[in-house]
């Protein structure tokens, strides 16, 4: 990942709302809104999250986000990476750069939920070739046939 650098970013600045715009454009063509949990700007500053950018040369290219569930549990949350900058592996090295920081952590296991329409098949093949592998809701999800869950212990 030469000349990429992923770090914690700020959501409101102003290129990363029209990524996350992006991200919520998409999650809302393929599922029923009540079953939209991907978070907008103001949802991703919550204290309980981190979120990080990966920029080359100042270029956003993709973002991700790390929940606290528990001190054993945490949960990946809004990976999106930007359209010209798909096919270039800054989706894996920012799953990567997340799985890093669950583990520094201390937590023992990393949580997702995802979409189970077609769409979301790459964004599932990512997660299960790191992996992760499906489970049951987590945290406040309900079972839905609209939502994979996946897990991975570490």
């Amino acid at each position: 990942m030469a000349n990429h650098v992923i770090a914690v970013d700020d959501p409101l600045a102003a290129d990363v709302r029209d990524l996350i715009s992006g991200h919520l454009d998409f999650a809302r063509s393929l599922s029923p809104p009540e079953n939209v949990f991907a978070l907008d700007a103001g949802g991703l500053l919550d204290p309980a999250l981190t979120f990080y950018s990966c920029r080359r040369s100042g270029e956003l290219l993709a973002i991700g986000a790390l929940k606290h569930l528990s001190d054993l549990h945490g949960e990946l949350k809004s990976m999106h990476t930007a359209r010209a900058a798909r096919r270039l592996g800054l989706g894996r090295a920012m799953l990567g750069h997340l799985i890093g920081v669950a583990r520094d952590r201390g937590y023992q296991l990393l949580s997702l939920e995802t979409g189970s329409m077609d769409g979301f098949g790459p964004a599932r093949s990512l997660y299960a070739s790191a992996g992760f592998t499906v489970c049951g809701p987590f945290a406040s999800y309900q079972p839905s046939p609209h939502s994979t869950f996946m897990s991975l212990p570490l």
